[in-house]
């Protein structure tokens, strides 16, 4: 396996066993995973509305049933995915960090993540994967769900669920530490991943918070880390994910601030080098409103 290599390609069949008790779910381009323990079952990651119905499928063929939904945090590929969820498992509990409900009840949100759930839905289906069910046209809620702290646990029974509040990429962000398995669930909190091709630095909320995140979480040991996009990492790719993913963060930052232009010239430099390959599930909106974002926390 290369430099930060991934247990996932394009062509895996789903649902796939990381450990035991540890599921992959959903496809390449969005990972969802399936925790179970002797008395309850959780799903980390809600996903998107074109993937709900595979994973229900993958469910079914597991003949189990989720009792617990983690939500990562508020960004629209992993929430859109939560009404189909809720839907077909009405007894779901949802947990969110503090602060998701009331981000993802923004007025500024609701657009925006029914926008980009429209465009991950064409993007799958120009893949060859085709969703299973119409986009989103309503904003998705959390109203009632229960909020996780920094150190919450959860015991599923054998499996303990233990909350990691993060900082530096999107509000309200938690992560998900396995110990029995060494496992952790870390969302986006690498950056977004080209396996073996390189990693977009994501600190759209702090650029020395995302670092020490990076740190924190490489200090707990794992054995396989489960970003959500482009699958896990496992053994000794794992510290070489975390070093890639530290070492770019750091030469953007570098190349940012010794660049004279204006946030926009820069940005638009940024869009242009990273807006390829599986960052296009994106809309090109998103990832240029992402890469302002890069800039302005560069600077500060």
């Amino acid at each position: 396996m290369s430099a930060g290599g991934t247990g996932l390609n394009k062509i895996d069949s789903f649902p796939k066993m990381l450990a035991p008790g540890l599921w992959v779910l959903g496809n390449y381009y969005f990972n969802l995973y399936l925790v179970k323990g002797e008395q309850g079952t959780a799903i980390v990651e809600a996903g998107v509305s074109a993937v709900v119905d595979d994973v229900i499928a993958q469910l079914q063929s597991l003949k189990l049933s989720p009792t617990f939904l983690v939500v990562t945090h508020p960004h629209a590929d992993h929430v859109t995915g939560l009404p189909g969820l809720k839907e077909k498992y009405p007894q779901l509990l949802v947990v969110a960090g503090e602060g998701t409900p009331e981000f993802l009840n923004h007025s500024k949100a609701a657009e925006a993540i029914i926008t980009e759930d429209k465009h991950m839905a064409a993007f799958l289906n120009s893949q060859g994967i085709m969703p299973g069910r119409l986009p989103l046209d309503e904003l998705p809620t959390l109203e009632n769900c229960l909020i996780a702290a920094d150190g919450d646990e959860m015991d599923l029974g054998g499996m303990m669920l233990r909350y990691v509040s993060v900082k530096g990429h999107a509000p309200g962000e938690i992560v998900i530490h396995i110990p029995e398995i060494r496992s952790l669930i870390l969302s986006d909190c690498l950056g977004f991943r080209y396996p073996g091709r390189g990693v977009f630095p994501l600190f759209f909320t702090g650029y020395s918070d995302y670092l020490s995140t990076l740190d924190q979480l490489q200090s707990l040991n794992p054995d396989i880390i489960g970003p959500a996009h482009q699958g896990p990492v496992f053994g000794e790719d794992v510290e070489q994910a975390f070093e890639e993913a530290r070492r770019e963060a750091i030469l953007l930052r570098k190349q940012i601030v010794s660049d004279p232009r204006t946030t926009e010239q820069v940005a638009k430099d940024i869009f242009e080098k990273y807006y390829r390959d599986e960052l296009r599930i994106y809309t090109a909106e998103n990832i240029m409103k992402c890469a302002r974002l890069l800039v302005k926390r560069a600077r500060e």
